[in-house]
């Protein structure tokens, strides 16, 4: 075999691996004109070499930012340097759609790409060329691991029988408030409540009704708590309000709206109607109050003041 022809053959062989190898191959010019197109590109895109060959890449493919593209590309250019983009930074140079049935809830590839800056013989910059990696499996498993964590978060945060967060956030949430009300001495009020006679209740109708009315409950206090207020269970039949920019005034008239409505509501359960009420006590954060841990035990204070009174009442 001669020199030229196994040349030819190597040359050959180059172009096969680069026209089937499972990445995206595309050469642009100066102008971002299309001179090469590999079968990664032809089999995603749906178009032949032959169709892209000299056109502009903008022109085929309006989904590229052109003004973001050619800062990236120039820099190639100039600096003689790669430059990358990642799935996470832009999900995708091309929009072309996502067959993977693993993956099969990705709409469209997520993608990696590399632009390599092509040398001539003079060792000018004349050619771009884009590395397209299909990166699909891995972007999807991270968004659902990072979904599955965020998921996870905000369990570990809750309650599972009122849904409201649970009494370890609540704490946390608590020292943040107090921590703010140093700084911008903005009002701010905790309201403690309790279900009066909780374990005649459990007693008389079993556990699942506690059940039912701590649902109950926690579903009016979601009612009338404004966006930005942190509710809790606190434990048991105790639940924990921080009503953040509400002073005393404030913090009473929610208070009262929920106490009867609570007294006057009627929870079907069963063959039997279950009525319940509710004994409250709040404190405003002042100057006085040294520590968020003095803040909470105060409030409760007040709600077992209430309680000892008869319950169904306020005290604050």
């Amino acid at each position: 075999m001669s020199l030229e022809t196994s040349q030819l053959n190597e040359l050959h062989w180059l172009m096969e691996m680069l026209h089937n190898i499972d990445v995206g191959l595309v050469v642009l010019d100066r102008d971002y004109h299309i001179q090469i197109w590999n079968g990664f590109m032809e089999n995603h895109s749906g178009l032949l070499p032959r169709e892209v060959k000299g056109k502009s890449l903008f022109t085929l493919f309006d989904e590229i930012p052109e003004d973001w593209f050619k800062r990236k590309a120039e820099s190639v250019f100039l600096l003689k340097n790669k430059a990358f983009t990642i799935w996470e930074q832009r999900p995708y140079l091309f929009k072309f759609l996502n067959y993977r049935p693993i993956t099969g809830t990705a709409d469209y590839m997520y993608q990696n790409s590399t632009f390599i800056p092509l040398l001539s013989a003079t060792g000018e910059v004349t050619h771009l060329c884009l590395i397209i990696y299909d990166v699909t499996d891995n972007a999807v498993s991270k968004k659902d691991l990072e979904r599955v964590n965020a998921e996870l978060a905000v369990l570990s945060q809750t309650d599972a029988l009122s849904s409201l967060v649970n009494r370890d956030h609540w704490q946390h949430c608590l020292q943040a408030e107090y921590k703010r009300w140093i700084r911008s001495q903005k009002p701010s009020t905790v309201l403690m409540l309790s279900i009066d006679n909780f374990n005649k209740i459990n007693d008389n109708h079993g556990f699942s009704a506690g059940d039912e009315v701590i649902r109950h409950l926690s579903g009016f206090i979601r009612k009338y708590c404004k966006e930005g207020d942190i509710c809790a269970r606190y434990g048991g039949d105790d639940f924990a309000l921080l009503l953040t920019d509400s002073d005393a005034a404030q913090a009473k008239v929610l208070a009262e709206q929920l106490r009867k409505a609570v007294s006057g509501a009627i929870i079907g359960y069963k063959n039997t109607d279950l009525a319940y009420s509710i004994s409250l006590g709040l404190v405003e954060v002042t100057k006085e109050i040294k520590s968020s841990q003095t803040w909470a035990e105060q409030a409760m204070n007040a709600m077992l003041k209430a309680k000892k009174a008869g319950g169904n009442r306020l005290e604050g």
